[in-house]
């Protein structure tokens, strides 16, 4: 199935958000508060983020995409991107038989071509293994960047489309590296700082933002919450007036 854009169509407002984005921020300075080595945060941050998926399972959330490693992350010290590699490996091992006994279903996008050969074959492994599952769908963006995204898709388009000098979104949309889900109605960036950092630049365009300066490590289920409950107090008109919306709730 592919997903209209915001752009185009007015799409429904679910009062849980159908779909929510997190940039996990904050894990070395997690870390570094408490005197630990960095690597510390993110391993900190795993488990935040088995927190985060069971409770998106309970809430009815259908699907929770997150930013573990950017296009830019590789600018970091060569000794912890390693560490990061090995961590990343680790929580395959250890997380995907139980994502899978509770019909998760785990994807991973980004330009996976920089990882090395095993990592590369358990993203594979474990994304046919879980292919199937319809409870939650959790996408990891790893080694992505949203122009990459917007690059890629639209050199896959024009090869689709030989000849052809006029294009349209609905052309593009298959082509995007999430387009096998809705746009993000909620999107949530830990640790403090507000701003997207090249992160589903496209998907975005009409989701909510949501800011807090906790940093992931200490991202509980009640902060999942009071994100949610500030997506739920916003009015959502997609270029609309707060008239029309309030005569189509009326109406319905």
């Amino acid at each position: 199935m592919i997903f209209k854009s915001s752009t185009t169509v007015v799409p429904d407002v679910p009062t849980v958000p159908r779909h929510i984005a997190v940039i996990m921020d904050g894990n070395g300075r997690w870390a570094t508060k408490r005197l630990l080595p960095r690597v510390a945060g993110h391993v900190k941050g795993v488990e935040a983020v088995r927190g985060v998926v069971e409770a998106c399972v309970l809430r009815g959330v259908e699907y929770l995409t997150l930013f573990a490693f950017s296009s830019e992350n590789w600018r970091r010290p060569e000794e912890e991107v390693s560490l990061l590699m090995r961590l990343f490996v680790t929580a395959l091992e250890r997380e995907v038989s139980k994502m899978h006994a509770n019909n998760i279903r785990l994807k991973v996008v980004g330009d996976l071509s920089r990882f090395d050969a095993k990592l590369r074959e358990m993203i594979a492994n474990a994304e046919r293994r879980t292919a199937n599952n319809t409870r939650l769908t959790v996408t990891v963006c790893a080694n992505y960047g949203g122009r990459w995204d917007i690059m890629q898709a639209t050199s896959k388009m024009v090869a689709a489309n030989p000849g052809v000098t006029e294009f349209t979104e609905d052309m593009l949309a298959p082509h995007l590296a999430m387009a096998y889900a809705p746009e993000p109605d909620l999107f949530i960036r830990t640790g403090g700082e507000e701003r997207i950092s090249n992160f589903l630049l496209w998907q975005l365009a009409y989701s909510e933002l949501y800011f807090t300066d906790t940093y992931w490590p200490d991202f509980s289920v009640e902060s999942l919450d009071a994100a949610i409950a500030s997506y739920q107090s916003r009015e959502r008109r997609f270029g609309r007036t707060g008239e029309q919306v309030a005569n189509k709730t009326n109406n319905n």
